[in-house]
C-alpha cells in the first residue's frame, strides 16, 4: 500500500508522528520527518520551529518535491500560552501546507491530525471564524484575550475546531491535482501529552476516561493516519475521521436523548 512512496510527517519524534513514521516505514515509505527534536524514526529529518513563520518557509524551501502526502501530525497540548498554541496547531500548520501544496505530488494526499476536543465546531462558528482569519502578522494574542482563551483549555478546543473546518473548506481546493485533505479526530490517547490534558481539563477529562475502556494509544491511530494518506482513500474528500474510541457516538446519543 505504502512500498516507493514517500510521505513527510510532522511530529516524527514522539507520540503519534513517531509510530505513524514507524508503521510508515515498515510498509515500504519513505518517510521524511519534520520535528523540533532530533530522532531516528524518519529516513531523513529537517529540524524547524512550527511557531515561526519564517522558519517554516525556510523549511518548505528545503523540503524536496513529489512527495505522495503530508500527514500534519505536530501540535501543542491545552497546558501551552494560547498564542503559541494557535501558531503551532492551527496558523503555522496551515502555512506549512499551502508552501508545500505546489511541491506535492499530483493526487497526494494531506491528513490533519485534529481531535476529538474539535467535536463542537458548529456551535462555535464566530470563533472558528476568527481563529481562521488570523496570520502570523496579526494581533493572535489580543484575540487569545478577547476570546478568553486561557481558561479552560479553550485554545487546544479552538485550534481543533477550527482546523476541522479548514480540512472541510479545502477539500476540493486542489481537485484539479487530484490532492485532498482529510483529518483524523482522536479521543483521548495516552501520549506524553496525555497529562497535560488532565491537568488542563479536570473532572472533565476524569469524566471521559470512566466512560471509556481505555484511552487510545499511537498504535491505534497511526494506521488511520496511512489510510488516509494511500491511495485507497482516493474517494475521501474532506472527512473528519473520528478515532476516538465510541467517544463521539457516545456524546451524539447523550445529546439527542438516544
Amino acid at each position: 500500500m505504502h512500498n516507493g512512496r514517500t510521505y513527510i510527517v510532522t511530529g516524527a519524534a514522539s507520540g503519534i508522528g513517531a509510530e505513524t513514521c514507524r508503521q510508515l516505514r515498515a510498509a515500504g515509505a519513505r518517510v521524511i520527518g519534520v520535528d523540533r527534536h532530533d530522532t531516528d524514526n524518519a529516513d531523513e529529518l529537517f529540524l524547524s520551529d512550527l511557531s515561526d513563520p519564517a522558519a517554516i518557509d525556510d523549511l518548505a524551501t528545503r523540503l524536496p518535491e513529489g512527495a505522495d502526502g503530508l500527514a500534519n501530525i505536530a501540535g501543542l497540548p491545552p497546558t501551552a500560552a494560547p498564542d503559541l498554541l494557535l501558531k503551532v496547531n492551527l496558523i503555522g500548520l496551515r502555512r506549512l501546507t499551502e508552501r508545500l501544496v505546489p511541491k506535492l505530488a499530483d493526487g497526494a494526499s494531506i491528513v490533519n491530525l485534529a481531535s476529538l476536543a474539535g467535536f463542537g465546531w458548529a456551535d462555535a462558528l464566530d470563533q472558528v471564524r476568527g481563529a481562521l482569519a488570523l496570520d502570523f502578522d496579526g494581533d493572535i494574542a489580543g484575540f487569545c484575550a478577547d476570546n478568553r482563551l486561557a481558561e479552560g483549555g479553550r485554545s487546544y478546543f479552538l485550534s481543533k475546531e477550527a482546523l476541522i473546518v479548514w480540512t472541510m473548506q479545502n477539500r476540493w481546493t486542489w481537485r484539479e491535482r487530484g490532492i485532498r485533505m482529510n483529518a483524523i479526530s482522536p479521543g483521548p490517547v495516552d501520549t506524553p501529552i496525555l497529562p497535560d490534558f488532565i491537568e488542563t481539563l479536570g473532572a472533565r477529562a476524569e469524566e471521559d476516561m470512566r466512560v471509556m475502556d481505555r484511552p487510545g494509544r499511537p498504535v491505534d491511530i497511526a494506521p488511520v493516519v496511512g489510510f488516509l494518506l494511500s491511495t485507497g482513500s482516493g474517494w475521501l474528500r474532506g472527512a473528519n475521521i473520528a478515532a476516538d474510541g465510541g467517544m463521539s457516538s457516545h456524546l451524539l446519543t447523550g445529546m439527542h436523548g438516544l
